[in-house]
């Protein structure tokens, strides 16, 4: 009986000897694979960042692109709030007032010659009455 076990045991232990070998080998070949596939890390730059393709967490694009980006939207933001105010002085009347004024300065200027036609001394009378009318 104890002669069964120490022989069983000779020939699990020689079996796994085996094994070892074989994974042994194994490991090489895949060492020397990856070695031979995979560029060197020497090979990348101080300025070179290394991505790995299948992470979908990667970036998608540069730093500039990003800056160029960001840039443009802030420029956007600002063109969409001067024309925000804009949209409130039209609203308020303050612009469309400035227009008549300037439109009335305008003619003044011009010398309104006595060709002038009665609609439109018609329409400077009504301005002047709604402008006056409004406080201004």
């Amino acid at each position: 009986m104890l002669e069964a076990l120490v022989s069983e045991s000779s020939v699990t232990e020689e079996q796994l000897r085996r094994e070892r070998d074989s994974l042994r080998r194994e490991l090489e070949q895949l060492r020397a694979a990856a070695r031979g596939s995979a560029p060197q890390p020497s090979s990348v730059g101080p300025d070179q960042m290394v991505i790995d393709l299948t992470d979908p967490n990667r970036p998608r694009f540069t730093l500039q692109e990003l800056r160029d980006v960001l840039q443009e939207r802030n420029q956007l933001k600002a063109q969409l709030l001067v024309v925000q105010e804009e949209l409130q002085c039209y609203k308020s009347g303050i612009i469309s007032q400035k227009r008549d004024q300037t439109e009335e300065l305008e003619k003044v200027a011009s010398g309104s010659s006595a060709g002038t036609s009665k609609n439109s001394e018609e329409k400077t009378i009504i301005k002047r009455l709604f402008s006056f009318k409004h406080g201004k």
